[in-house]
C-alpha cells in the first residue's frame, strides 16, 4: 500500500500540468517545478535515509516517513497558490524518500539473488498501480473544479499504510547492531568499487533520459493532439499495463534475454514508444505508445534496481539509497530540460530528445553487463593444468 502511494504521489501531476498553468495563471515551464521540486527532495534525501534504515530498521523509518508524507499531501489539497503547492509537493518528496528504496533493501535482505529480479517485478506491481492511479486520477480531477481530491484520498491511504508498518516492524523486525559511523562513511564505502559507479552513472543518465519525455507526454497529447485531459490522463495510465506485462512475464523473461538483453529490449521499446507519440499524437497510437513505454521502462530499470541491491550487501540501505537519488535526481534534471524546450520550441522536441538519449543507456548498460559477467567468469575459472 505505501509503495502504491509513494508510486501516485510521484506522478499524479504530469496531466494536471496544462490545469496547474491555468489556475495559477502561469506556463507549462513554470507549473512543471511542483514535478521537478518533489524529485529533487526525494533524490537528495535517499543519501540521510539509506545509512538509518540499515542502523534504526526499514520498516520503522518507512513507516515515520509515511506519516509525513499523508500530512504533506494534506497540505499540497489546501495549497493556495502555486508557491505554496510546490513547498507541500517538497514535503511531500521527505515523507515518499524512505518509501520504495528501503523496501527495495529489505527485498535484498530477504531474498537471494537468484529469485530477486522476479520478487522485484511482483513488487512492482504496488508501484505499477500507484503510477496508472495517480495518473488516471490526476488526468479526472484536472477537468473538475476541484482538482485538489486526489490528495486527499493519499492522505488517508498514507495514514493507514503508517500505522500498518508501525505494527509489523514491531513484531517482526530487529534492526542490527552496528557500530555508528558517518554518512559519508557508508556511502563511500559503497561509492569505492567501480560497479557501483557505473550502475549509479546509469540509472542517472536513464532518470534523464526517459523523464526528459514521458513527463510530458499527456501535455502533449493534449496541446499538440488535442485531447482533453481526462483523456489524455487516462491514456497515460496504460503505461502502468506494460508495466504489469513485465512484472507477470518476469520469471519467463529474465532467464530467456538475460540481464544485458533486457536493457537492449527495454530501451529500443521506450524509443519506439517516445517517438510514435511524438509524430501521430492521435488515442489509437498514444494507447499503444505508452503500453510498450510501460513494458520497456521496466525491463531497463527492474535490471538497474536488481543490480542495485547487490551492490553493497553489507550497506544496502545505503546502496539503494544512493542509487535512488542518482535516478531522481536525473529525473529532476530531464524534467527541467524538458519544461526548458518546451518554452522554447513546444512539446514534440521534448519527446524525440527522450526517444534518442535512452538508446545509448540502454545499450551502454548492457555492454557493461557483458564486461562484468565476461570479468567473473575468468576470475572463476580454474586454471589449466597443463599451463606451466
Amino acid at each position: 500500500m505505501t509503495a502504491f502511494c509513494a508510486a501516485a504521489t510521484q506522478r499524479i501531476l504530469d496531466p494536471m500540468l496544462p490545469r496547474l498553468a491555468e489556475v495559477y495563471t502561469t506556463t507549462l515551464s513554470a507549473a512543471s517545478w511542483a514535478i521537478t521540486a518533489f524529485a529533487i527532495v526525494y533524490g537528495c534525501l535517499q543519501l540521510v535515509l539509506g545509512p538509518s534504515g540499515d542502523r534504526y530498521g526499514k520498516l520503522r523509518v518507512i513507516s515515520l516517513f509515511s506519516l509525513l508524507a499523508a500530512v504533506a499531501s494534506l497540505l499540497c489539497a489546501l495549497s493556495g497558490s502555486l508557491a505554496t503547492l510546490i513547498a507541500a509537493r517538497m514535503l511531500t518528496g521527505v515523507g515518499c524518500a524512505a518509501v520504495i528504496p528501503l523496501a527495495m533493501a529489505w527485498i535484498g535482505d530477504n531474498v537471494p539473488y537468484e529469485q530477486r529480479q522476479a520478487v522485484l517485478a511482483r513488487f512492482l506491481i504496488g508501484q505499477i498501480g500507484g503510477l496508472a492511479c495517480g495518473q488516471t486520477f490526476g488526468g479526472l480531477a484536472a477537468e473538475q473544479d476541484w482538482w485538489q481530491w486526489p490528495f486527499l484520498v493519499y492522505t488517508l491511504l498514507f495514514a493507514a499504510a503508517s500505522g500498518l508498518l508501525w505494527y509489523r516492524a514491531g513484531r517482526h523486525e530487529r534492526p542490527q547492531k552496528r557500530e555508528r559511523e558517518s554518512l559519508g562513511v557508508s556511502l563511500r564505502h559503497v561509492l569505492q568499487k567501480p560497479w557501483p559507479r557505473v550502475v549509479l552513472i546509469t540509472v542517472f543518465f536513464e532518470g534523464a533520459a526517459v523523464f526528459c519525455g514521458f513527463a510530458f507526454v499527456a501535455s502533449h497529447l493534449h496541446v499538440a493532439g488535442g485531447l482533453p485531459l481526462t483523456e489524455a490522463g487516462l491514456i497515460l495510465a496504460v503505461f502502468a499495463l506494460g508495466g504489469l506485462s513485465f512484472a507477470l512475464l518476469a520469471r519467463r523473461l529474465v532467464p530467456k534475454l538475460g540481464e544485458s538483453g533486457l536493457c537492449q529490449s527495454g530501451c529500443v521499446l521506450i524509443a519506439i514508444a517516445l517517438a510514435a507519440i511524438c509524430l501521430r499524437p492521435t488515442p489509437g497510437v498514444a494507447i499503444v505508445g505508452c503500453y510498450l513505454f510501460g513494458l520497456g521502462f521496466y525491463m531497463l530499470h527492474n535490471t538497474l534496481q536488481t543490480t542495485a541491491t547487490q551492490m553493497a550487501p553489507e550497506r544496502r540501505g545505503a546502496a539503494v539509497s544512493l542509487f535512488a537519488t542518482a535516478f531522481f535526481t536525473g529525473q529532476s534534471l530531464g524534467t527541467a530540460i524538458g519544461g526548458g524546450i518546451i518554452a522554447l520550441s513546444g512539446t514534440a522536441p521534448t519527446l524525440a530528445l527522450a526517444a534518442v538519449g535512452v538508446l545509448p543507456v540502454g545499450f551502454g548498460f548492457a555492454w557493461q553487463i557483458r564486461r562484468r559477467d565476461r570479468a567473473l567468469t575468468d576470475y572463476a575459472a580454474p586454471a589449466d593444468p597443463t599451463i606451466r
